[in-house]
């Protein structure tokens, strides 16, 4: 990363521990030797787990934030719900796994007809939106590498529009509700899309 904090034209907030161990969130100049540091590090898992306004506050050392635009460019129709049975990001695996755990997809009723034909597929892919990811980090810490790295170059939930995407096998089709194996999400959350998956015949 070339340019620092001082170059940006919106506010950064970084974590900073002092000599006794205590961390605060300051505003402003970030100095370089926080940077990049790994120590003392801060999780900020419970902003994914929706507990507390204050989780937003708590950053790994390294980590940036920035200000959020005012307003989004976009809109979006969540078009049903996934369950599954993960309730927090720490029992949520990875990555899915075609031989993970059956998964239910509870499509509205508004867009049921759109399930027309789906079934002649035996895998998917599945558009997701991961709601209880904060979405305001630049730099981020992650617990596997300790290594702190632009968003864009990790595949972590924590992201400015955090959209998931998994292929899943189909296992059944009962009215709106799709039954699959291979998710990797909390339960309740929210479905973007469904699609066959890429290269499938007619597509």
């Amino acid at each position: 990363m070339t340019a620092n904090a001082t170059e940006l034209d919106f506010p950064v907030a970084w974590a900073h521990r002092d000599r006794y161990g205590k961390q605060e969130l300051r505003v402003g100049e970030m100095p370089v030797r926080s940077r990049w540091t790994r120590r003392g590090l801060s999780c900020h898992r419970c902003a994914m787990n929706n507990k507390s306004p204050e989780a937003h506050t708590e950053l790994r050392q390294g980590e940036v934030t920035v200000a959020l635009p005012p307003q989004s460019h976009a809109d979006l129709y969540f078009i049903g719900t996934i369950h599954t049975p993960w309730h927090t990001r720490q029992e949520c695996p990875k990555r899915g796994s075609l031989d993970g755990p059956v998964c239910s997809i509870v499509v509205d009723e508004r867009w049921a007809m759109g399930l027309t034909n789906l079934g002649d597929h035996r895998r998917i892919q599945v558009l997701y939106w991961m709601h209880r990811a904060r979405r305001d980090l630049v730099l981020q810490t992650p617990f596997s590498t300790m290594r702190t790295t632009g968003t864009f170059a990790l595949r972590s939930p924590v992201r400015p529009n955090p959209i998931a995407s998994s292929i899943v096998e189909l296992l059944a089709i009962d009215g709106r509700i799709l039954k699959v194996r291979g998710l990797d999400c909390l339960d309740g959350t929210p479905l973007i899309d469904l699609k066959p998956e890429r290269g499938a015949a007619g597509e």
